[in-house]
């Protein structure tokens, strides 16, 4: 990790983090589309199968320890998406989903400067204030649109996923398609056992076999959308600079979750929701253009 570094993100770096999170926050209203015929543990499990097979026939396992691949398809695969969408099927709504689940980024630079000694300079923790601040505006304004079950599991989604981001990054700079592809295997076992033990196979088989090809084309883009172009290009972003830099940019997240949601769900934007737009993306401004305007003066 020693070439890691505190430099502004290229463009073409920032250009990419853009479209992951792009590709993450609409993907909530997928999510929920799908959620309509699939169990969500079974979903899960559908998406995490599809991203291995038939990829792992053309791309050779990255030379990671089989551990590293275990730890992360493990995080990501049951305990990330195992418990976001047993959330989102009846406790919470998708646009406060794509809001909650980005306690990730404070999980991740905690986890940081606990586990390897990464240091967060000062611009980027009034940033998380900021950010923070209207995440909190959100959290108080929820209008019964959460459960308190729902805000738990969706907390533990964000601890995992910033988990998984630590075990990515401890992986350093490999092929991120490939490591994406390779760990899904490790993510199946326990989705699978959990799926059997809290769904039950009725539940699972009727699902399955209730879905259309809308349904099934949601569960697609999980697997190539989500899981191989989100995770690879956001592992790649990690492998490059410090979780400080990358982690904050997923509060965009929300922006796109939220804003996709009231355009296709009809979900409603109060006032309090456009100041805490507000405060996100102000928080998100200063911690990428700060580094940019102290190199101009």
């Amino acid at each position: 990790m020693g070439n890691l570094h505190r430099a502004a993100l290229p463009v073409s770096h920032l250009a990419l983090a853009l479209a992951v999170t792009a590709v993450w926050g609409t993907n909530f209203v997928v999510i929920k589309q799908a959620l309509a015929h699939l169990p969500p543990l079974t979903l899960a499990l559908l998406r995490f199968a599809l991203a291995f097979v038939p990829l792992a026939l053309f791309l050779p396992r990255p030379k990671v320890p089989w551990g590293n691949l275990a730890a992360y398809g493990v995080l990501i695969g049951a305990g990330q998406f195992g418990l976001l969408f047993t959330a989102m099927r009846a406790d919470i709504t998708p646009g406060l989903a794509s809001l909650v689940v980005q306690a990730q980024a404070f999980f991740t630079i905690a986890m940081a400067a606990r586990l390897t000694g990464e240091r967060i300079a000062g611009y980027q923790i009034a940033a998380l204030l900021l950010a923070t601040t209207g995440i909190a505006t959100i959290a108080l304004h929820t209008d019964g649109s959460a459960t308190p079950l729902g805000l738990a599991l969706v907390l533990l989604a964000a601890a995992s996923w910033s988990g998984g981001n630590m075990v990515s990054r401890a992986a350093g700079q490999v092929n991120m398609l490939g490591y994406v592809v390779w760990s899904s295997l490790f993510a199946i076992p326990p989705l699978l056992i959990m799926a059997l033990a809290l769904e039950g196979w009725p539940a699972m088989r009727a699902g399955i076999a209730a879905a259309d090809r809308w349904t099934w084309a949601a569960v697609l883009w999980q697997a190539l959308g989500n899981t191989l172009f989100g995770y690879g290009a956001w592992g790649w972003l990690l492998a490059r600079h410090p979780a400080a830099t990358i982690a904050p940019l997923a509060l965009l997240v929300p922006v796109f979750g939220l804003g996709s949601a009231a355009l296709i769900l009809g979900e409603a934007l109060q006032w309090w929701k456009l100041l805490a737009f507000a405060l996100v993306m102000a928080g998100l401004v200063l911690g990428i253009a700060w580094p940019r305007f102290r190199k101009t003066v």
